[in-house]
């Protein structure tokens, strides 16, 4: 459980990301910033709190491994990483550009701090659930985290892969989904309808929480609860908005890739660095 400070500092860190992810799309013109922008502040519970890595060596073999399955997000975690100094921020200005280590999609091959290469959707829950299934095989105490998008929850292999989970009783991976109610192509509900994610994971055996997916209390409190939990995986399902803090994207439908006009995020970066500078000044 975070106090009233470590609040305040993660709080701080969410800011930050999401600030140095819209600098990144700014400065390419153009990316994935709905799927990115809803999952800030998981990364920064993750990775200011509750994650055990170490930047120097991004292939520690105590690490945790965070799995994003949903690798379009790849901008906010690239945010997260070099802030907490698995490569040099001036990476993110080379985001999805020839040359680049910070591809469209997560890469493990080209970018420190990347578990797994993604973006083929589903894959990441198969990959995931072997990781944890062979850190419990060889008695070790690392952890995986799994993000996961609701539009993913369409794939098969994701609903496989929940299938393992409990038969197997996977319970040191906490599988998170990005619940946004949209898409690459539109509403969920009317993509394809998933009904109650509550209920279809609790029919699996999961454990299974429902929070406000930016409230940093609550995502902490929740793997925490998560974390105490034993003999059956965990999932949270993150009430989000897509898109959230970015005007050009909150609310919009076709928010999954947008392109960007010259200053048009300008207004949002100072609006968030002024935020950020908020909560900085409280510490």
């Amino acid at each position: 459980m975070l106090n009233e400070k470590e609040l305040i500092r993660v709080k701080a860190f969410a800011a930050q990301i999401r600030l140095e992810t819209l600098k990144e799309l700014a400065h390419l013109g153009f990316g994935h910033v709905g799927g990115a922008m809803s999952i800030v502040e998981t990364l920064a519970v993750l990775y200011d709190a509750q994650m055990k890595y170490d930047p120097k060596d991004p292939r520690w073999d105590r690490r945790d491994w965070y799995i994003q399955s949903k690798g379009h997000a790849g901008p906010a975690t690239y945010a997260a990483l070099a802030l907490k100094g698995f490569f040099p921020m001036s990476w993110l200005n080379t985001l999805n550009q020839g040359g680049t280590r910070l591809p469209s999609h997560c890469d493990r091959n080209l970018t420190p701090g990347i578990d797994m290469t993604t973006g083929s959707l589903g894959q990441g829950v198969s990959v995931a659930l072997g990781v944890a299934a062979a850190f419990k095989m060889d008695g070790k105490d690392n952890r995986v985290y799994l993000m996961v998008g609701d539009g993913e929850l369409n794939e098969g292999q994701v609903w496989e892969g929940a299938m393992f989970a409990s038969a197997k009783k996977i319970d040191n991976l906490i599988w998170f989904v990005d619940w946004n109610k949209q898409q690459l192509d539109g509403n969920t509900k009317d993509v394809c309808d998933m009904g109650d994610l509550k209920a279809k994971f609790e029919a699996f055996g999961f454990n299974v929480q429902v929070i406000n997916g930016h409230c940093v209390k609550a995502i902490d409190d929740a793997i925490d609860a998560a974390k105490a939990v034993t003999d059956k995986p965990s999932v949270i399902i993150l009430e989000t908005i897509k898109g959230y803090g970015c005007s050009a994207a909150e609310g919009v439908v076709p928010n999954h890739h947008i392109a960007f006009k010259a200053g048009q995020l300008d207004g949002d970066i100072a609006r968030w660095q002024s935020e950020y500078d908020a909560l900085m000044a409280q510490l």
